[in-house]
C-alpha cells in the first residue's frame, strides 16, 4: 500500500528523519547502535527520541542484558504511518522539479499567470 503524502514537520529535521528512517529498518534498535550510527552524543539522542516518543512516533524500553540495562527504541504504528507519508510528500515534491511543474499531481502554473492573478485551471 502506498502512503499518503503528508509533509511532517516533526519528523523533518535531518537528525529526526534519519532517526526514524534507522528505526523503520529494523524492529528495535539499541541506543547504542543509533548513537553510533547517527554520531550523536547520549544527550542528543535522547532528546530526539524524547520529542519522538512524546508525540507517539516511537516507543523506548529499557532491558536487562547482562547485569545493564540498556535502551532499545522502536518505530510505532503511527510513527511508520507518518514516516511513510512524510517520504511520499518529499518524493511528491522532488517530483515537482523534473521539469514538468507538477507537484504532488496538481497543474503546473506559469509564473506570469500567478503574477498576473490567473490560475490555468479556470482562466480566470
Amino acid at each position: 500500500m502506498t502512503a499518503k503524502p503528508c509533509f511532517d514537520e516533526l519528523i523533518h529535521p535531518s537528525t529526526r528523519l534519519t532517526l526514524v528512517a534507522t528505526l523503520a529498518a529494523a524492529d528495535w534498535a539499541e541506543f547504542s547502535y543509533l548513537k553510533e550510527t547517527l554520531r550523536l552524543s547520549d544527550s542528543a539522542l535522547s532528546k530526539q527520541l524524547a520529542i519522538l516518543e512524546n508525540a507517539g512516533y516511537v516507543a523506548t524500553e529499557r532491558r536487562l542484558d547482562a547485569s545493564r540495562h540498556k535502551v532499545h527504541a522502536r518505530l510505532t504504528d503511527a510513527g511508520r504511518v507518518a514516516f511513510e507519508g512524510h517520504v511520499a510528500a518529499l518524493r511528491a515534491i522532488v517530483g515537482g522539479a523534473d521539469g514538468t511543474g507538477i507537484v504532488g499531481g496538481a497543474e503546473p502554473t506559469r509564473t506570469d499567470d500567478v503574477a498576473a492573478g490567473v490560475s490555468r485551471r479556470t482562466g480566470r
